[in-house]
């Protein structure tokens, strides 16, 4: 009995072993701007088990971003902190992001914001530093979308800073 149940505890370690790692931690920030209303359009995608984990360090409650028993809450959390973590600047000048709304897709947490009164873009600072303080292997890949010319780059943690040219 002892030497079958070793070598169930045995498969089972070695098993629990081999299991791979959560692989890559990375956010996806899409910016367009709206020439016609003349906005900045932000989405962000950050996946949700990532984003609760960091989010949970900030309050008391468990954070379920999936079907959160208050979702008014759950949503100034989301926004307080993605408006925290990401900051623009357009033409040398700060942007202020306005959280427009958040939805659960599958294994990610979309966040969408605008900033108004942006009538032209020739240069954008990107400040961001998503899920940094949960996760020192953070990818960050922004993509920008100005006249319909895409630009992409990436930070990696530690970095926290891109400047984007049209």
């Amino acid at each position: 009995m002892a030497a079958s149940l070793f070598k169930w505890f045995l498969a089972v370690s070695l098993t629990a072993a081999s299991l791979p790692t959560h692989p890559l931690y990375i956010t996806v920030t899409e910016i367009s701007h709206n020439a016609k209303d003349r906005t900045l359009e932000i989405s962000c995608k950050i996946f949700t088990n990532d984003f609760e984990t960091v989010l949970g360090k900030l309050t008391t409650a468990k954070v379920d971003l999936t079907t959160p028993k208050d979702k008014k809450a759950t949503e100034k959390l989301i926004s307080d902190y993605v408006e925290k973590h990401l900051q623009l600047k357009v033409d040398g000048k700060p942007v202020v992001l306005h959280f427009v709304g958040s939805e659960n897709q599958q294994e990610a947490t979309w966040s969408y914001y605008q900033a108004n009164d942006i009538p032209s873009l020739k240069k954008i600072e990107i400040t961001n530093n998503l899920l940094y303080d949960g996760f020192d292997q953070e990818i960050n890949i922004m993509h920008v979308t100005v006249g319909g010319e895409r630009r992409s780059t990436r930070l990696n943690y530690p970095d926290v800073n891109v400047v984007v040219e049209f």
